[in-house]
């Protein structure tokens, strides 16, 4: 339980630093819609310790990829 308290603790600082980051050219809602999208896509994963950073880079590929 300690475990999922500390990875969501470490996405909420992700949303945070990719909205800071993306502020210039993507809303909140953005920001938080792609790192929702990445860190389901790890869900199934059962190493859990670098989930995190592993979703802030896939997050910031997304975002500084995708158009629109």
């Amino acid at each position: 339980m300690a475990d999922k308290a500390r990875e969501d603790e470490a996405i909420r600082g992700v949303v945070e630093r990719l909205t800071d980051a993306f502020s210039a050219t993507r809303s909140p809602a953005e920001v938080e819609a792609a790192v929702t999208k990445v860190h389901a896509s790890f869900t199934d994963r059962p190493v859990r310790e670098f989930v995190p950073v592993l979703v802030e880079r896939k997050a910031r590929a997304l975002l500084s990829n995708s158009s629109g």
